[in-house]
């Protein structure tokens, strides 16, 4: 197991994972390779959110408050228009609303996909910020997507299911340029939805939301090794993603500015 240095952080990105997922992942064991010194770690769940913090010191309360607070916006939008949670297709936004709707609505829209697929990276980054008014450095994993703002660099390892290439490559972020998100879908691994059959798409933006949404649509153009090149297209022309990577079986792809380093 690649080990962290005194200055570097060390992650592991898994692809999402829903409720449905429970079982398979009940252990979440990919949490314990999250190395940080000086931080201290806690798990946070409430109903189908399930959270892995690290802050300068135990801010369980404060993230629980937080985790409430941003579910409740999106329960409250859920119940007075169901069709947001189904649909695929972007949101159309028709009157004022909490700023992580418009948020998960503008991701979606941004990306060309539902606003249900930017939902995990968007409370990864909404909790993540409220806890930097506590705590100079924050990781918050939400499901395998990544909100961290750290100030030393992270090298975020890649798990691409069945691929030879999982947990052989990582994405090292700068620290300069945290607080940024790192969110993963995959069309192989877990349940989350996916039209492609890529065993991994991550991608890296300012906006988790963003980063999430776009991660399941890049991935929707990947049903073969033939295809990377044309989600990598696709991918380049969303605005705010700063890089992604895809991998399908023994091919990669990657774009941006990205240091990819071996592990």
């Amino acid at each position: 197991m690649p080990l962290k240095t005194a200055q570097r952080t060390f992650l592991k990105m898994m692809p999402k994972t829903n409720d449905s997922d429970a079982l398979t992942y009940k252990k979440r064991s990919y949490r314990h390779r999250v190395h940080r010194d000086g931080l201290v770690s806690f798990n946070l769940v409430v109903q189908e959110t399930d959270l892995q913090i690290h802050t300068r010191r135990n801010l369980s309360a404060l993230a629980k408050e937080s985790v409430l607070k941003y579910r409740g916006y999106i329960e409250a939008y859920i119940d007075k228009y169901p069709a947001f949670v189904k649909t695929l297709t972007p949101w159309q936004l028709n009157e004022p609303c909490a700023p992580i709707i418009r948020c998960m609505a503008d991701a979606g829209a941004g990306a060309g996909v539902g606003p249900m697929a930017a939902v995990a990276g968007a409370i990864a980054e909404w909790v993540g910020r409220d806890l930097l008014e506590r705590s100079d450095e924050v990781i918050v994993e939400n499901g395998g997507d990544l909100f961290l703002k750290t100030d030393t660099p992270a090298d975020v390892a890649i798990f691409a299911g069945s691929s030879p290439l999982s947990m052989r490559l990582a994405i090292r972020t700068d620290s300069g340029l945290t607080p940024l998100s790192v969110c993963t879908s995959s069309g192989t691994v877990g349940h989350s939805f996916s039209r492609g059959r890529a065993d991994c798409v991550c991608v890296v933006s300012p906006s988790g939301a963003l980063a999430d949404a776009s991660a399941t649509a890049i991935g929707n153009y990947v049903r073969s090794k033939t295809d990377i090149q044309t989600a990598i297209e696709f991918g380049k022309t969303i605005d705010d993603v700063l890089g992604l990577v895809v991998i399908v079986e023994d091919a990669i792809g990657f774009w941006g500015d990205l240091d990819i380093i071996p592990l």
